[in-house]
């Protein structure tokens, strides 16, 4: 059985003028600037690896059930999602139930590589 290809994403932080600057590129070769270490940071805390291995797991049919289960606001567990979509970690998958859609969470990465230049 041949085994499954790492999807991953790659981050390079450069230096310039003595800032960081974080750079994203991903196989679709879109370039995405993002604003110094800062987002880093945020992209790398503990509530966003909870969410990557809660939605990796147990795999939840909606950003709330994906609340529900962190014991955390919707609208926290929300903004962390659109920024994990923002660096392309996660995806967002529209579903109609009745008579709303809901946004299941999937992840679409299994590795990140970060690359510093200094």
């Amino acid at each position: 059985m041949a085994k499954a290809k790492s999807k991953v994403r790659e981050i390079t932080i450069t230096e310039s003028k003595g800032t960081f600057s974080i750079f994203k590129k991903s196989k679709t070769k879109k370039d995405y600037d993002f604003s110094g270490i800062l987002a880093l940071r945020q992209i790398l805390s503990n509530e966003k690896a909870r969410i990557l291995d809660v939605i990796k797991r147990e795999k939840p049919n909606s950003i709330y059930e994906l609340a529900k289960k962190l014991g955390r606001g919707f609208k926290s567990v929300n903004d962390d999602i659109k920024l994990l979509e923002r660096f392309g970690f996660i995806e967002l998958t529209a579903e109609k139930t009745k008579n709303r859609v809901r946004h299941r969470p999937e992840i679409v990465v299994d590795m990140i590589t970060i690359h510093l230049k200094i």
